[in-house]
């Protein structure tokens, strides 16, 4: 099984996580994107509970999503392709405390330092980066790019110049992503 992780504020059904979903849909290859909790706990407990109900299971992780994946592949020695990770989230994610908006529907919640505080929790030391596949975009505007090279100088890594955080062009990747799960 692979599970697609989105970022902050996002969901299951966005943009990257259905073009994922089509492709691994067109070759057969079981894959949700499930719509995660806003709160950091939560969401990691919804996906370690997806992981223990498979056999096999590989990550995406976006932004937000990347970071969640960095600590489920470490905690559960998998697989991840982690696209324009946020490495330190409890810091990034600073700058919108307070009301911020979902991406879904536009509904508002409450982003707090408690948020933040749970966050630290999940940071991790990296002990076999061959599980890891980094896919960064030097134009991402929210992240910085380094962070993530810094924290997996040994993983695979594919770095870009321009882009966006939403990383352009991600279907280039699709079939580079499926022989990287296939690589055991």
């Amino acid at each position: 099984m692979i599970i697609y992780i989105h970022g902050f504020g996002s969901h299951g059904l966005g943009a990257k996580a259905n073009a994922f979903r089509e492709y691994f849909k067109s070759i057969g290859e079981p894959f949700i994107a499930p719509s995660l909790s806003y709160i950091p706990e939560l969401a990691i407990e919804t996906l370690a509970e997806l992981i223990h109900s498979y056999d096999t299971v590989h990550l995406i992780g976006s932004s937000l999503g990347g970071f969640y994946a960095l600590y489920l592949a470490q905690r559960y020695h998998l697989k991840a392709i982690l696209i324009n990770p946020s490495i330190y989230p409890h810091i990034t994610l600073k700058r919108v405390l307070g009301e911020t908006t979902h991406f879904f529907d536009l509904s508002h919640f409450e982003w707090n330092e408690q948020h933040l505080r749970m966050l630290q929790k999940y940071e991790v030391s990296i002990t076999d980066e061959r599980n890891f596949l980094l896919l960064l975009q030097k134009g991402d505007d929210l992240l910085d790019y380094k962070e993530a090279l810094a924290k997996l100088p040994k993983a695979q890594q594919i770095v870009e110049e321009g882009g966006s955080h939403s990383f352009d062009g991600i279907e280039r990747y699709f079939d580079k992503s499926l022989n990287f799960f296939r690589d055991l």
